[in-house]
């Protein structure tokens, strides 16, 4: 028995696990378990996990995650390949989602033999559930050797990971409406549905209990979502207020540039907002009685995270190729794939673990899992998006067309009234989830096509459809 508690084979593997642990963290940690924190920098939130390194994203997605048993490697005989073996069973087997692990070979070799490009498109789709929500468990993992600000810095970057790499592919292939619609589907998705879902069953669930969560949080965000609605309808309602003939497409792009370099401004005040000045406002307040910690070390989790994101590039590419064939294919509008069903599929694990903390009356999770992404989605996904368009000199705007940008515009200010009061109750989630399911069937039945970006995404000098301006 070592000074820890724990057997030689124990230690043995977890030393395996988790690489060169310095003797502070174990006392830090041990400390923390017995009451004993003296550092005032720092401050624990649920699952004992340090609150800048654990999101309300990552509780969320930890929810789907299944207790490796390390008996199962603890006999192989060659260390490496024990170690191997430790770390493929706390990644790939670590989650409840790895029966869906499958679709990531089957949609690679869908590809390579050919098959119908429907079936690329939805093995791309179910494979990338598991991987989004193992980039949240890898990013945590690194968290704990790079402290709270560092960690908070990741999950407010690789936090929505999948949804940035899908826009990135599909700006080159040069799809901007799938860009936008995929960008606006998450976060209506997460501020109807996800939200709107978990306030339905935590309020049936605890039907004798007042519901209550802290207003500040939820206020912030707020802000940043009426902040994000702004630089969109600015430009959408530039081109109504110009003058007939008048051609105010270029001037759109120059405002929608101007306006994403300020939200991502924006962006980044409310990380530091976040993560120094008023970090106490997003710390959970309730300790668990077990201590969470790393289960692999910094550089096996860091190159699992690189491998994870480069098969996420792999599938969202075949994702991008084929919505349009899925979409012919299956007779649903490509609108209605990329708002309704990328969403839903993407975000899948955290929409489940969100549900299951409201129903625990944790709404301040909750709260924080749908309105954090829809804040990281607005104002850093889509204006990086706009900025990275225009590097690659594609004529990307903040124009979303009426129908989306009434439908985002809709959501943000009845999820706004929702919050207001600081209480909830089953009723306000029905509201949300009819909301979500009336703007859903409205793309349903909208079967405008993909605007043809070959005529119009190269350079300025072209037709007034190329900044999208006359394609509301």
């Amino acid at each position: 028995m070592n000074h820890h508690g724990r057997n030689d084979q124990g230690s043995t593997l977890n030393d395996m696990e988790n690489g060169i642990v310095s003797s502070y963290e174990d006392d830090h940690h041990q400390n923390i378990i017995n009451g004993n924190n003296n550092n005032k920098g720092e401050s624990y939130g649920l699952l004992g996990g340090k609150s800048g390194c654990r999101s309300p994203q990552n509780m969320s997605s930890s929810l789907l995650r299944k207790k490796s048993d390390p008996i199962l490697v603890s006999h192989v005989r060659f260390q490496m390949l024990r170690a191997f073996l430790t770390n493929l069973q706390e990644v790939i087997l670590g989650t409840k989602l790895a029966v869906l692990f499958p679709a990531v070979p089957l949609a690679v070799a869908a590809d390579f033999y050919h098959f119908g490009r429907p079936w690329i498109f939805a093995l791309s789709l179910l494979g990338l559930t598991p991987l989004a929500e193992r980039v949240s468990f890898l990013t945590e993992q690194i968290a704990y050797f790079t402290g709270p600000t560092v960690g908070g810095l990741l999950n407010a970057t690789c936090g929505n990971a999948t949804e940035l790499i899908i826009a990135l592919f599909a700006l080159q292939q040069k799809k901007i409406d799938v860009v936008k619609y995929s960008l606006l589907g998450s976060i209506i998705s997460n501020l109807l549905l996800v939200l709107g879902t978990s306030l339905l069953c935590g309020g049936l669930a605890n039907l004798k209990k007042e519901q209550r969560y802290d207003r500040k949080q939820a206020d912030v965000n707020s802000l940043l979502l009426l902040l994000g609605l702004l630089c969109h309808i600015l430009p959408l309602m530039f081109k109504y207020a110009a003058a007939p003939g008048i051609y105010v497409g270029n001037y759109t792009l120059q405002l929608s540039r101007a306006s994403s370099i300020f939200m991502l401004l924006a962006y980044m005040s409310y990380i530091f907002f976040q993560l120094k000045t008023h970090r106490q406002l997003f710390d959970a307040q309730e300790v668990e009685e077990e201590e969470e910690k790393a289960v692999i070390g910094f550089w096996s989790a860091f190159s699992w995270l690189v491998g994870m994101t480069v098969i996420i590039a792999v599938l969202s590419e075949y994702v991008v190729g084929t919505i349009e064939a899925a979409s012919n294919s299956w007779g649903i509008s490509v609108s209605f794939i990329s708002i309704i069903l990328l969403p839903i599929v993407g975000n899948a694990a955290e929409h489940a673990g969100s549900i299951i903390f409201a129903l625990k009356n944790k709404l301040d999770i909750s709260l924080g899992v749908a309105l954090g992404s829809a804040t990281q989605i607005s104002m850093f996904v889509v204006p990086l998006s706009v900025i990275v368009a225009w590097i690659m000199d594609i004529r990307m705007d903040l124009d979303f067309n009426i129908l989306e940008t009434s439908s985002l515009a809709f959501t943000i200010i009845i999820t706004a009234f929702t919050l207001q009061d600081g209480t909830s109750h089953y009723m306000k989630g029905v509201i949300l989830f009819l909301c979500y399911i009336i703007i859903a069937a409205c793309f349903f039945v909208q079967k405008t096509p993909l605007n043809n970006a070959a005529l119009f995404n190269f350079g300025p000098e072209l037709t007034p459809s190329s900044s999208g301006v006359l394609t509301a």
